[in-house]
């Protein structure tokens, strides 16, 4: 639910057998929530009845097991979380700025409830580590962490280190590619590392450090 993810929404539906056979279960999309309607896009053939504009015919639908937040921002997001959970739905976010926030009471509501909070997508989905943290290093005692967690920053500094650039030259060549946003205050920054570095500390140390501490 939130503003339509074109490509996710084209792999459930699109790749619903190959889903299907691969993760031995079976995905139906129930419900769209979108703060303005239509929500149509080219290519993505969505039944009428599928959207709408209010999220608690999501978070209260009988029917539906799994909700997907993609609002962003913290306190909507926080709000129709807390609801799923509470519903008792399993809920799967990629929101980093809620859970650096409010994780901890979330993931404690989720355990009150018995469901899960899923977030892999919410800190380098494409390595992947949060599932790599929880599960594959639950045996191991972890000293430290190094790396890049913001795309536009490991772009930027990587130019700048391979080709001498300045900083600003390099920030503009981001911004005309769409590699950073045309306010790039969150990712230069670095609130957004800031976000993922808590919930990667939370995980690999066991701390919860609110933001303002980081």
């Amino acid at each position: 639910m939130g503003n339509c993810c074109h490509g996710s929404f084209q792999d459930l539906l699109g790749q619903s057998d190959l889903i299907s056979q691969n993760a031995g279960v079976h995905l139906c999309l129930k419900k769209v929530a979108k703060r303005t309607l239509p929500a149509l896009r080219a290519g993505l053939d969505l039944p009428d009845d599928c959207l709408t504009t209010n999220p608690t015919e999501v978070v209260n639908n009988p029917e539906i097991d799994i909700v997907v937040e993609l609002i962003g921002g913290v306190i909507d997001a926080r709000d129709v979380i807390s609801k799923a959970i509470r519903n008792g739905k399993h809920v799967v976010t990629a929101n980093k700025a809620l859970l650096a926030e409010h994780g901890l009471e979330l993931f404690q509501l989720a355990g009150e409830n018995s469901v899960s909070l899923n977030f892999e997508a919410s800190t380098a989905g494409g390595i992947p580590i949060i599932k790599t943290l929880q599960e594959s290093f639950a045996a191991n005692r972890i000293q430290s962490l190094y790396g890049i967690i913001n795309g536009t920053c490991n772009y930027i500094l990587s130019r700048m280190h391979e080709s001498a650039i300045d900083f600003e030259v390099v920030l503009k060549e981001a911004q005309a590619k769409g590699y950073a946003e045309s306010d790039p205050t969150l990712h230069i920054e670095g609130i957004d590392t800031a976000q993922k570095l808590i919930l990667l500390i939370a995980l690999a140390h066991g701390v919860n450090i609110p933001p303002e501490q980081v």
